[in-house]
């Protein structure tokens, strides 16, 4: 059975959230390619998880029989999170930008699932697992635009997802998603649908190419 980890963080819901709607359509497309696959579903918005505390951080170092009982009450909890990522032949997180960062309720989560020697470290137990991020955002970052250097969400996702966890990682970017609800942005509304558009197609494409390459 093919098992597809879907991770959502924004704070809007379903069709106010560019992030949320693009990874819906990936997710669509990988149900109708899978049809009697799994889903776990994350939303961290909604119901999240633990921030990382010390019991739970010192937990990783030491043997379950040396654990205090909050250590083990904190660590079960964190071993849920890294099981789901380790059943995982696909994840998908949807990502998007706030205040030049990730949401703090992905940081927590990927706080939980990164466990030096397991998760990351040598070998890691995710390694290779294809990962695809929603990233989206609400202005403009790319090159030669005013803000460029101000996306902290692709290089942080980046070093975290692939430098620590070994994960194959692709970005789709719809951008320019304030423009419906700032005025001073109204202008820029038709360069935000084209993106936003341009995103559910690579969306549906990468959940095809993935479910043919897991199916190959």
């Amino acid at each position: 059975m093919v098992t597809l980890l879907h991770i959502d963080s924004s704070v809007f819901p379903d069709a106010a959230s560019s992030s949320r709607s693009v990874a819906d359509a990936f997710r669509r497309t990988w149900e109708e390619q899978h049809p009697s696959g799994r889903v776990i579903y994350r939303d961290l918005a909604a119901d999240p998880v633990p921030h990382i505390t010390a019991d739970a951080h010192t937990a990783g170092f030491a043997a379950p029989t040396e654990h205090t009982p909050e250590q083990s009450a904190a660590f079960t909890a964190r071993v849920q999170l890294i099981e789901e990522l380790e059943q995982a032949d696909a994840v998908l997180i949807g990502a998007p930008m706030y205040n030049y960062s990730i949401p703090s309720t992905l940081k927590a989560w990927l706080d939980n699932v990164i466990m030096l020697g397991r998760t990351t470290g040598e070998a890691p137990s995710a390694q290779g697992t294809p990962v695809t991020v929603i990233a989206s955002r609400g202005g403009a970052y790319g090159p030669g635009t005013p803000r460029e250097g101000y996306d902290f969400v692709q290089n942080y996702l980046e070093a975290v997802l692939k430098g620590s966890l070994g994960l194959d990682v692709d970005f789709i970017v719809p951008e320019l998603t304030m423009a419906p609800r700032n005025p001073v942005m109204s202008g820029l509304i038709p360069l935000y649908e084209a993106s936003r558009e341009r995103a559910i197609r690579d969306a549906t494409t990468k959940a095809k190419e993935l479910a043919e390459r897991l199916a190959a």
